[in-house]
């Protein structure tokens, strides 16, 4: 899975002489919390967030009236309070990758970049559904936490024990333990009674059932 898979092309955007009361409704309206802002080339050379937007009023204009407050707000523009320092992300990177330094970087979104021009933007939110699509969170089915020993041919194994019992694996993610010598794997299964799946998962050499729900 890659970003251009994922994006969200032909963002909408603004320009550096955006009032930041227009950019701040633009992103109301549209339900957006990145706002990528390009210059008359349609270079990308900022991006407004919802932080950037709330840093905007200084904590010293509270003592105003909202006329004060709204008559300073009309005064500045997308240019004055954006993020100049951008990190962006080529549309053929790896979801993962992307995930990483969003994670790494503690920040909202990656602009997507192809030729030096803007084709689209992932976010945090994104990751997030597909994080949930991965797990299968909309699917009906028994999940199973199951703990396998850190080897070769373990993956393998617990499949061929699932399809055996005619079980259709719908979801399958494996992560490390604390124990560097264990990994765990969760499934989503169907067309298998639950207690015959625990029964049969139960009775493999090396593995251990630590959880399982039917969702």
């Amino acid at each position: 899975m890659l970003v251009k898979d994922q994006m969200t092309p032909n963002p909408i955007c603004g320009h550096p002489a955006t009032p930041v009361a227009e950019a701040q409704k633009l992103m109301q309206e549209n339900n957006i919390r990145h706002l990528p802002i390009l210059d008359e080339d349609n270079k990308l050379v900022g991006l407004i967030t919802q932080r950037s937007l709330m840093q905007a009023v200084p904590d010293d204009l509270s003592q105003f009236s909202p006329f004060v407050v709204n008559y300073i707000l009309a005064k500045l523009q997308a240019q004055n309070i954006m993020v100049r320092d951008v990190v962006t992300i080529d549309p053929d990177t790896t979801i993962e990758e992307a995930a990483r330094i969003i994670a790494d970087k503690k920040i909202g979104c990656l602009p997507v970049m192809q030729d030096e021009e803007l084709v689209g933007i992932i976010s945090d939110s994104d990751l997030f559904s597909i994080m949930m699509e991965l797990l299968g969170a909309r699917r009906a089915g028994v999940r199973m936490t199951v703990l396998q020993p850190d080897r070769a041919g373990e993956v393998a194994r617990l499949t061929r024990t699932i399809d055996e019992q005619g079980g259709y694996l719908s979801v399958f993610v494996t992560y490390p333990t604390s124990d560097p010598d264990t990994w765990a794997s969760v499934v989503k299964v169907t067309n298998v009674p639950e207690e015959t799946l625990v029964e049969k998962v139960s009775g493999m050499p090396d593995v251990e059932v630590q959880d399982v729900r039917k969702v």
